[in-house]
């Protein structure tokens, strides 16, 4: 199944709060949810952590679970994507900010499921270093660093997203990875990123990976179509 991500920024204008609100209430649920590919879909708001930057790189990321090559061709076919969503986007979001990413998900801690929901959670985007290959990558990212995010306190859930192999057959992929960290709320997240063992995953981290393009942003779950355990 592909697991795809796309993070976007509000529309020149646009408050971040417009923007979510805009997204919530009227582009999920009026276009992106009728296009009979998607599987699951999630809208993730981004929430405060730390400082505050005057202009996030984005404010929200959209995730959408298909079942294959074909059926996502297929979407972004339908007249759905091509009446609908496509065309309500620049109501919205500024295009040009968008990032997007198709993934292989790995799931490394399951959590307790549907039934006992976890919507605050930490997505860390990830470029590999220069010199290290995706299979290099790939390793330590899912071996020796994947030990040491387990180890970090409050957390509920874990997976890790990597761009999938297709990309890399056109040339270099923007980023390589895209971390999942689940909490029980944001005080348990927060107390989470100013643990020790958090600094020591991600000094770890930096040690396969681009710092300059290491990415953190917190935010709350809100879906639209499925469950976080579907």
């Amino acid at each position: 199944m592909i697991h795809q991500l796309i993070f976007a920024h509000p529309r020149p204008g646009m408050t971040e709060e417009e923007f979510q609100r805009y997204w919530l209430d009227v582009h999920a649920p009026n276009y992106a949810a009728k296009i009979k590919e998607i599987r699951r879909y999630c809208v993730d708001t981004r929430i405060p952590l730390g400082p505050e930057p005057a202009d996030p790189l984005w404010s929200g990321i959209a995730e959408i679970w298909l079942n294959n090559d074909e059926e996502q061709l297929a979407s972004l076919q339908s007249p759905e994507f091509l009446q609908g969503a496509r065309l309500d986007e620049p109501n919205w979001a500024a295009f040009w900010r968008t990032v997007v990413l198709d993934t292989d998900a790995h799931t490394l801690l399951a959590g307790p499921g549907p039934l006992h929901p976890h919507p605050v959670k930490l997505v860390l985007l990830a470029k590999r270093a220069n010199g290290t290959t995706v299979e290099e990558f790939r390793s330590r990212s899912l071996g020796a660093h994947a030990k040491l995010a387990l180890d970090i306190p409050g957390l509920v859930r874990y997976q890790q997203g990597h761009v999938r192999d297709g990309a890399y057959a056109v040339g270099e992929t923007i980023l390589d990875a895209a971390y999942q960290l689940w909490f029980e709320d944001e005080a348990a997240l927060q107390a989470a990123v100013d643990s020790p063992e958090f600094a020591r995953a991600e000094e770890d981290l930096k040690q396969f990976v681009e710092p300059r393009y290491l990415h953190r942003m917190a935010v709350r779950e809100h879906w639209v179509i499925g469950t976080e355990a579907a």
